[in-house]
């Protein structure tokens, strides 16, 4: 945070304040569930004709159902806009890897208003919005955090997570620990302070782990591994769910916890084969796409006695609207001069009679306009019945939910007006932050060392990005990225000319110890690695590196300046000689 979000002062109104002077009633916990690419199908209530999700279905019923709610179409960027109520462009993050999921870290989130408001505030899972401090949980107003950095992970049974910045071995399947340590936050009672517990599981994510039998059943349905695989996830967490709803009762706890669960994107498939496309309840396409099946999302809220109960609202809702949503039925005033782009669905929540206004909702993403931005492709203007895509498709979405006929030759007028909009929207939400990916801070006392990845860095040369592709039609598979994602090393260290580079960002001026994290893979490998920082360089040769084995070298120091640095890694005498493999970088401050 800056000294802006530093000095915002949030107007605390008690929840149920009477000008009469009757005491205030407490403000309401909070539980936040958010999943990991499950389709907007994905769910017996949405008609899936292999799946069975009782717990889930009972939220459903317990609370409002929106039918017409929106997120990103990729993990990061609406668990940007989830927590601070804003579009994701404004906030710095504009998509999944290579430094674009991450949030800028003056931004003002959820946890952080709700901290100031006397929340004890907890994060049990998959964070995705930046690798290094201050873009992290803890320094994001999550008291207590418990999970990983990144996007992905590669391993789901016994994990070991990370807990407020250290390392936390763990038992068990990743979903069921998560929701232990969800329970255990519930429990901890301090001062009478209300919580907030945002939970968000990394399944159904790749890769794709999951105990046998819960998939048998599925396999003996004639589905493929993948699609099987992915049902038995969603069928442990609707397991997880069940326990949490269940522990909130126990602890009577349930009339005065708003629960919220939604996805973060839509349905991705292993495969482009039929047999791995999902059913998505008639929507088009799947996560990446701006189409109604990778944006259109299950979103129940509950809070019994406070808001309906088993009712289907149809009104466009987003993930922009969810915080000021809690603020509002929480009596929370907005923080200024934070500009909010959701609004309140509490009138909704609550059937209000008044009217709600019409809005139109802007969404934007695709991969081949990261590196050279561009409005379209990608972009996409939602009304209540209408729906533009990229300035030549509208589709009226009351009568053709699945988008197959294109109406824009019926309503030139209106594609036009959606598309100046759009437009518009576009430049603004660009204004603050850019195209440019943030540097990685160097030099924080909360972060000594700093770990720079391969995929938060730019490679040249013959350079390769591999890593764990998950488990595809039953086996683990290691593969290639195009330009690489958490978790991924680097490969093919053949030439002098082959290089990564990360850009900077020197907080702190000082001496750095700098240590690489490699393997070789044959006997032969000697190589001479260079780090090098602006005229500054160290370089050293790591003749006993062992085939297979990943191992930590200490290379040399460098003294940084404060200020933007590039940071090189180059292997010096590579002449085509037995290739190396990177896995990170590792600057220690000395004290």
């Amino acid at each position: 945070m800056n000294a802006r979000s530093l000095l915002t002062v949030a107007v605390l109104l008690p929840l149920g304040w009477r000008p009469s002077g009757e005491p205030p009633q407490p403000r309401p916990n909070i539980l936040l569930i958010l999943t990991d690419d499950m389709g907007y199908g994905d769910y017996s209530l949405a008609g899936n004709p292999h799946l069975h999700t009782p717990n889930l279905d009972r939220l459903a019923r317990e609370g409002v159902r929106f039918t017409n709610f929106y997120v990103s179409p990729v993990c990061a960027p609406t668990r940007a806009s989830l927590l601070t109520g804003r579009y994701h462009q404004r906030t710095g993050v504009r998509s999944v890897t290579n430094g674009f999921e991450t949030i800028a870290p003056d931004e003002t989130t959820l946890a952080e208003i709700l901290h100031r408001a006397g929340y004890r505030t907890g994060l049990f899972g998959k964070w995705h919005l930046g690798e290094n401090y201050p873009s992290l949980p803890n320094a994001q107003g999550f008291g207590t955090y418990i999970g990983f950095r990144t996007g992905h992970f590669d391993h789901y049974v016994n994990p070991t997570l990370e807990r407020n910045g250290q390392p936390y071995p763990t038992q068990g399947y990743i979903t069921d620990v998560l929701t232990d340590e969800a329970i255990r936050f519930v429990d901890q009672a301090e001062g009478g302070k209300p919580f907030f517990c945002y939970l968000p599981y990394n399944a159904p994510h790749t890769p794709l782990d999951v105990a046998d039998r819960y998939v048998q059943a599925f396999r003996a349905k004639g589905l493929s591994d993948n699609v099987a695989r992915v049902y038995g996830m969603i069928k442990n967490l609707d397991e997880n769910v069940g326990r949490l709803l269940a522990h909130l009762d126990q602890r009577d706890l349930t009339s005065n916890t708003i629960v919220i669960f939604l996805s973060d994107n839509g349905p991705i498939w292993r495969t482009n084969r039929p047999d791995d496309v999902r059913y998505n309840a008639g929507l088009r396409d799947k996560k990446f796409s701006v189409y109604e099946g990778g944006i259109r999302t299950q979103c129940f809220v509950r809070w019994p006695g406070h808001i309906s109960a088993n009712r289907a609202e149809e009104a466009v809702a987003a993930h922009i609207d969810l915080l000021p949503t809690l603020l509002d039925l929480g009596g929370i005033a907005q923080p200024k001069p934070v500009a909010m782009d959701g609004r309140s669905l509490r009138p909704l929540l609550e059937a209000s009679p008044q009217a709600w206004p019409e809005r139109t909702l802007y969404l934007n993403y695709a991969l081949k306009t990261l590196h050279e931005p561009a409005p379209y492709p990608g972009g996409m203007a939602r009304t209540q019945r209408y729906k533009m895509v990229n300035g030549t498709e509208l589709y009226d979405l009351q009568a053709d939910p699945a988008e197959a006929r294109n109406v824009a030759d019926q309503h030139p007028a209106l594609l036009h007006r959606l598309d100046s909009l759009y437009r518009q929207w576009w430049q603004q939400t660009h204004a603050q932050r850019g195209f440019r990916r943030l540097p990685i801070p160097v030099g924080y006392a909360e972060a000594n060392p700093v770990t720079l990845t391969p995929h938060l860095g730019r490679a040249r040369g013959g350079l390769r990005y591999l890593g764990d592709r998950g488990i595809i039609d039953g086996k683990r598979v290691i593969g290639p990225h195009p330009e690489g994602v958490d978790g991924d090393w680097l490969s093919g260290w053949t030439s002098s000319q082959d290089e990564v580079y990360w850009n900077l960002a020197i907080t702190r001026p000082g001496t750095y110890d700098v240590a690489l994290t490699l393997r070789a893979q044959t006997d032969t490998s000697d190589p001479v690695v260079q780090v090098r920082v602006g005229n500054r360089s160290v370089e050293k040769s790591l003749a006993t590196l062992k085939p297979g084995e990943w191992s930590p070298r200490l290379l040399g120091r460098l003294t940084l300046n404060a200020g933007p640095a590039t940071l090189t890694v180059r292997a010096t005498n590579r002449t085509g000689g037995d290739p190396i493999d990177l896995k990170n970088v590792q600057l220690y401050r000395l004290k």
